[in-house]
Formats: structure tokens, sequence, C-alpha cells
């Protein structure tokens, strides 16, 4: 480095670039490092189960969970990271009852744990005749993929299955034969659901991999707050609270509410552009 400035100072024009050049990628390679750091918790080199949910608003939000998916969709492509979705349950006027999808790739859930919650969008209405603004809600879960190595013991007994047929926009069958699969873990109340394959033993097996990653996350976390009651901590935002606002009338401005990080490049950030709030989070928290 050292050579190539005193090059640059002796000849300019291109030496200066390639300087120029040469200290951006030393600061990305530093920042990245720094980012790396704060993903040093047990589960964070993980690949991440992301699950969709709409809340309040009807349509509006279960068009609103769909344009979440998208945009997880869009941040794991500019990523690099490998996507699978395990299920999709389209409504039926618009927008999906619900999305899940499997995350593979260094740090999946490192990253995608800190989108954990609610998020918020506010529009004029493309479902309300009188085109009227409303407030619609999705909640976002993000899971560790766990290994069959893992001790999440599951009796036979604490789970029921039951089969259906898996079904496409308006209630159309996509499949005649009961390949879809839901589950049910009775002493939890979990209930997973899964229909994108065509086998019934994937969708099964896939349900299962859920289900073993919502039970061991459920497990961390009792043992987290078994951990901070004890040293007396108070700390960190609630899980399923709302946690970022998408505004698109009157104005436009997306907000990070736990951070403060906020943007007006709201088309850039539905298109999976989220870096920016998901470092000013876990720079928050780490």
């Amino acid at each position: 480095m050292l050579t190539l400035v005193e090059l640059a100072e002796e000849e300019g024009g291109e030496a200066e670039e390639e300087v120029e050049r040469e200290f951006a990628r030393i600061l990305e390679e530093l920042r990245g490092l720094e980012f790396r750091k704060m993903l040093s918790g047990k589960d964070d080199e993980r690949n991440a189960i992301l699950a969709i949910h709409p809340g309040a608003g009807g349509t509006d939000s279960q068009d609103w969970a769909q344009m979440l998916f998208r945009m997880y969709m869009g941040w794991a492509e500019r990523r690099g990271l490998e996507t699978r979705v395990m299920d999709v349950q389209p409504a039926d006027e618009a927008g999906i009852k619900s999305a899940t999808v499997l995350v593979k790739g260094p740090y999946a859930y490192g990253y995608l744990k800190a989108e954990v919650g609610v998020h918020r969008l506010v529009r004029l209405s493309p479902y309300d005749a009188a085109h009227r603004r409303h407030t619609s809600f999705a909640s976002v879960a993000a899971y560790p993929e766990v290994d069959e190595d893992l001790e999440v013991e599951i009796q036979d007994a604490d789970v029921r299955l039951d089969f259906f047929r898996a079904s496409g926009p308006g209630g159309q069958h996509v499949n005649k034969s009961s390949t879809a699969v839901r589950i049910t873990h009775i002493p939890t109340g979990i209930v997973v659901t899964c229909q994108n394959e065509r086998s019934q033993f994937r969708n099964r097996e896939n349900a299962m991999k859920v289900l073993r990653s919502r039970l061991y996350t459920l497990r961390e976390e009792k043992r987290r707050k078994e951990q901070q009651a004890t040293a007396g901590e108070k700390k960190e935002i609630a899980w399923g609270s709302q946690i970022r606002s998408y505004v698109l009338h009157p104005y436009q401005m997306v907000k990070d509410n736990r951070t403060g990080v906020e943007t007006s490049a709201v088309d850039a950030t539905l298109d999976g552009d989220l870096d920016v709030f998901i470092e000013a989070y876990l720079k928050a928290t780490g």
C-alpha cells in the first residue's frame, strides 16, 4: 500500500486511481471484519428459517405480507444467499396468508434475527374503493436451522399430523392428492404447515425441520430470559414488537423504531436494500 501511495505521488493519474481503489477495498474488508465480530452469537452462522404472517388489516395486510416476502427474497439474492420456499399459502383475494422460506448461506440467521418483529405499512389502499389511507401490519420471525445432532426432543405422542390437498389462489387445487402436511405440537401449540413439495414425505420432512427450529428457538429464548432475570438485566426490544414503519403516503419514508435509522428510498428498501437497518441494529445490540 505504501509503495502504491509513493507511486501515486510521483506519477498521479492511474496510480492515484489504483490507490483509491485499494483504500476502498481495505475499508470494505475492515467493515466486513467488524460486522463478523457483531455476528458472534452461538447460532449466527447457521442457515435461517424465515416466516411471514399478515396481521390486522385484511386484504391490505395479506398484500403487505407478500411485499415483505418479495423484499426478503430480494435481500437474499443481493447477498448471494440461497433461498428455498418451504411453504406459501396464497390469500383468497390478494397477497398471502403465510410464507416460510429456508435461507441458506453464511450468517443467514445472524442477519435475519435483526428483522424479527412487526412491520407496519402506511399507504393509499389499492383494495379500498374510496382509495383511503390504510395501515397494515405483518409479522416476521426467524429461526436458526438446527442440525439433527442437536438435542431437540419431540415425542410422537406430542405431535398431531394432518394431511390435506395443497391449494393455490382462490382455493384452486394444485395437487389432487393429500400431499400438504400440518403438524401441531400439542404441548406448545406451535402449528407448522408445508405444502410446496409434491411429495407428502418431503412436506412432512420440511415441516419437522421447521418445528425443530422453532422448539430450539423457544428453548434458547427461555434460557436467555432466565439468565437475564438472574443477572437483573433489563434490555432489548421484545420479540413481536413493532420494529419498523414503511410510509408510502402522504410522504415516503422507512424508519426503524429501534435504532432511529431512516431513509426516503422506499422503493430500494422494498427491493431488498436492508443492510443499513440490519447493520445498525446489530451494532446497537452487539
